[in-house]
Parts: C-alpha cells; sequence; structure tokens
C-alpha cells in the first residue's frame, strides 16, 4: 500500500476551516486506498487527519520523537506508533516511509519539513511528489514568495513547476496518481551544465 505523508500545525489555527480540510484530507486518503505517515501527535491538525484516516477505515502510522512522547502528546490509537531519537531521524524515517508529502497549514515544523523534502528532491535524492493543500488562500503568501526566488534566479522554473498548489482535493490526487517528476539536472542552467561537463571530462 502506497503511504501519503502529510506535514501540518500541532494546533488547530485561527480559523475552523483548517480542522475541516485535516479530517476531509484524512478520509480522502482513507478512501483513496493510501496509508497516513504524519508526526505521530494526538494534538492540533496532526491529530485531527489521523483520527479522520482511522475512522475512514485507513491505516495511520507516526513517527514521533522521544521527547514528544514523554510530553505526552503522542497518539495511542494508531495502526503503528514509531518512536525515534531525534527530529532529524523522524524526517528520514518518513521520507523513507513515504510516496509523496502534502503539507496542510502549520507554522515552522511544517515548512521545516517539506522543505527538506523540496531540497533534497532537488538535489536529486528522492522523486516524490510534494503538494501545499492551500485552505482559504492559506499558503498563497508563500507561493509569492516561491515565484520570486524563480524571477530572480534562485530557482529554476521546471523546480517551481514540479510542486503543486492548491485547494481542490480531486485535483490533488489526480496529480499525485499522475506525478512525473522533473530531473534534478533541470534547475542547471546551460553555463553550470557546461561547467559540470568539463570537470567530468578532466
Amino acid at each position: 500500500m502506497k503511504k501519503i505523508c502529510v506535514y501540518c500545525g500541532a494546533n488547530t489555527g485561527a480559523r475552523p476551516a483548517y480542522t475541516t480540510a485535516a479530517r476531509l484530507l484524512g478520509e480522502r486518503i482513507a478512501k483513496q486506498g493510501y496509508a497516513l505517515v504524519y508526526g505521530g501527535g494526538n494534538v492540533g491538525l496532526m491529530g485531527q487527519v489521523a483520527d479522520a484516516t482511522l475512522a475512514a477505515g485507513g491505516e495511520v502510522y507516526g513517527v514521533i520523537p522521544q521527547q514528544l512522547v514523554d510530553w505526552e502528546v503522542a497518539h495511542k490509537g494508531l495502526t503503528e506508533l514509531i518512536v525515534v531519537d531525534s527530529m532529524h531521524t523522524r524526517k528520514m524515517r518518513m521520507f523513507e516511509m513515504a510516496d509523496a508529502f502534502i503539507a496542510l497549514p502549520g507554522g515552522f515544523g511544517t515548512l521545516d519539513e517539506m522543505f527538506e523534502m523540496l531540497t533534497w528532491r532537488q538535489l536529486g535524492l528522492g522523486e516524490k511528489p510534494c503538494a501545499f493543500l492551500s485552505v482559504e488562500g492559506f499558503w498563497q503568501p508563500l507561493m509569492t514568495m516561491i515565484d520570486a526566488l524563480v524571477q530572480e534566479r534562485f530557482l529554476h522554473e521546471d523546480q517551481r513547476n514540479d510542486l503543486w498548489h492548491g485547494e481542490d482535493m480531486d485535483d490533488l490526487f489526480t496529480w499525485i496518481a499522475n506525478y512525473t517528476p522533473a530531473h534534478a539536472d533541470k534547475w542547471l542552467d546551460e553555463k553550470r551544465r557546461s561547467q559540470l561537463k568539463h570537470l567530468e571530462d578532466t
């Protein structure tokens, strides 16, 4: 069974719509025949997406560092709860387990986890789809910043186009099912390709 990793807030945020979207996403993951991989918490949007997946008959795998278990925020009703020694180990384990990554609204942790996946993919360390599921325009300011990175030539346009952003879950799951990754060398401009080719030939 393929697994979708969801990154999201350990709080529910300021709008009820965030909780609604988390529960709808969890339900869709189960109904589409995927399992959920997430951060293992029982709080915030994390707990909501896990509970909704379970309620819809899906499997849920939580990966949580021991520190958060000690803080009593671990979900006890999952298909499997995997306890690891650090946040770094957690990210690697979730990367290894998942076939795709979706970011719901969240804070620093959500951004950190998703951008690490995007960076690894850009470097050719993985070819797994990454998507920002927006709720009432939540991720739009970030997309504007990413578009600025392309305009200022810190990010290749192919890498921007390789990233899904939107609010329609039907479109999201269709995109994941038909995803074709951009190859790692696409973010290199022609001058850089020539420089690398020269180094390989010497």
